[in-house]
């Protein structure tokens, strides 16, 4: 307050107050005006009345602003790997119950600890055994998610928030130190208020208070929102990071992040696996119908497979693998085992007339074993083939299709208790468990119930591709980055005499 006073002296402030006081004067004047004309009552009524309707329009105006902040706040990639769901949810938990009392936008080493702790939230659920995980990221990478978050949330706020572009951080800083100067001077005019007109003071107070209470509110949301898009920017760029997806080298776009294309054109890879005699070589024929063999073998296909070119109307791109049994010694477990995680989709062939699929469990779960593993991968969908159901008691009986919703004869009755022994020994969906016939003249359910859970996953396993090519992505640009840290250091060396000569 001694600053404004210094700018302008007492005679100044006193001719201002000269100047104002007629127009001060007219509301005790109109007032008493109102009182002796018995019409004071009725402008009490539309005094209430407009208070009313312009608090009711301020909480309309407020619904309004929470629904667009809640479609600008960031939302989590579909094509982010499985593992990243709890991390999102873990960020998502925090940015919900984080209170805006407890981090003032004045205080920048707050924020800064806030997305400290948001970092070290999704940290900790890659690295749960690591005493101090977030010291597992590298200083590029810490300072890249901290360019994305911080671009990105600039991008936000300028298109959120209004006057944003204009308010410096000066600006607030100044707003913030006179609200306390402001608030003692406005308790200082109610009270005189107060004393001259107690009627109008107490409607008035009435008004400020809801007034404050609705821009109160409004400012608090606001608030809140900001320190929720702010660890939601820091923690979506930090599962980016653990599920291989941010790269060093890929340059930023000026948009807002979207779900992007798979970074190589390579085919959809579908791999058919299953124990000798099982039924595989007949269910490619049959599904497929056309294939052509690939002359362009991907460099890292497994030795011993060769993809066929798949050619179906319906289906992306894709390369077919038909794989040797893994109980036929044609492949080791450790090959086949590659082949599995290469693949974008797996049809696991099992017959219908075996009971024994130990194998096929232990098989099944080493593969769910490796890509628990892998955070920066997405395990490919599974759909479990049951074949030589036409084998199933009773032997000489094959009058489809069967109705395995609801059973009647004794046939339909073996094929679904083999479905459903199938998914238990498997532990996998009854869902993704389709019974086939695939013998010479007795091909059943393959055109379309089979044909159809696979269209079905080709959106799963497009996103699982994606994660597949940019890992190989991946390992090019980390080739890629050491080779020119090795040149650089080379140059640096080579101008090193000469400098210490200097």
């Amino acid at each position: 307050m001694k600053t404004l006073f210094t700018r302008f002296d007492r005679l100044r402030l006193a001719a201002l107050l000269l100047w104002a006081l007629p127009v001060i004067a007219l509301l005790p004047l109109g007032i008493l005006w109102l009182w002796q004309s018995k019409a004071l009552s009725g402008w009490l009524l539309a005094m209430v009345a407009c208070s009313a309707a312009g608090y009711g329009l301020q909480y309309v105006l407020l619904r309004r602003d929470r629904r667009l902040l809640a479609e600008a706040a960031t939302a989590p990639d579909p094509h982010w790997p499985a593992k990243a769901d709890a991390a999102w949810a873990a960020v998502t938990q925090r940015a919900e119950e984080v209170k805006p009392e407890d981090w003032p936008l004045n205080e920048g080493g707050r924020l800064w600890t806030l997305g400290q702790q948001t970092l070290e939230t999704v940290a900790r659920h890659y690295h749960p055994k690591v005493e101090r995980p977030l010291l597992e990221l590298t200083v590029p990478h810490t300072l890249l998610i901290i360019e994305r978050a911080s671009r990105d949330l600039r991008v936000t706020v300028t298109g959120q928030i209004p006057f944003s572009h204009r308010l410096t951080i000066g600006d607030l800083v100044r707003v913030w130190q006179w609200k306390a100067s402001a608030e003692r001077l406005l308790n200082v005019y109610r009270a005189g208020r107060l004393v001259f007109n107690p009627a109008d003071a107490l409607l008035s107070e009435a008004w400020g208070h809801l007034r404050g209470q609705a821009y109160g509110a409004a400012w608090t949301e606001t608030h809140r929102w900001l320190l929720g898009e702010y660890i939601r920017k820091v923690g979506y760029y930090a599962i980016e990071l653990y599920s291989g997806r941010l790269t060093l080298t890929e340059s930023p776009s000026a948009a807002a992040p979207v779900a992007t294309p798979p970074p190589v054109s390579e085919p959809l890879r579908i791999v058919v696996l299953g124990r000798a005699n099982a039924g595989k070589s007949s269910l490619i024929n049959a599904l497929f119908g056309r294939l052509t063999a690939a002359t362009d073998v991907l460099p890292e296909t497994t030795p011993g497979l060769t993809p066929y070119r798949l050619e179906r109307e319906g289906l992306a791109a894709a390369l077919v693998f038909d794989t040797p049994g893994y109980d036929s010694g044609g492949l080791n477990e450790k090959a086949l085992l590659k082949a599995a995680i290469q693949a974008d989709l797996i049809l696991w062939v099992c017959a219908a007339n075996r009971a024994d699929r130990q194998l096929d469990r232990e098989r099944l779960d080493a593969l769910r074993g490796e890509f628990a593993q892998r955070a920066d991968r997405r395990p490919p969908p599974v759909v479990v083939v049951v074949s030589h159901i036409d084998q199933l008691r009773p032997h000489r009986e094959w009058r489809p299709p069967y109705d395995l919703l609801n059973p009647q004869h004794p046939k339909a009755i073996n094929i679904r208790a083999a479905v459903e022994a199938v998914a238990v020994d498997l532990a996998i969906s009854t869902a993704a468990v389709i019974p086939v016939g695939l013998a010479e003249g007795r091909i059943y359910n393959v055109a379309d119930a089979l044909w159809a859970a696979i269209l079905d996953r080709q959106d799963e396993a497009n996103r699982v591709r994606f994660l597949r090519c940019l890992e190989q992505r991946k390992q090019k640009e980390n080739w890629a980055l050491l080779g020119q840290q090795l040149v650089n250091a080379g140059r640096w060396l080579k101008k090193a005499p000469g400098q210490f000569k200097k």
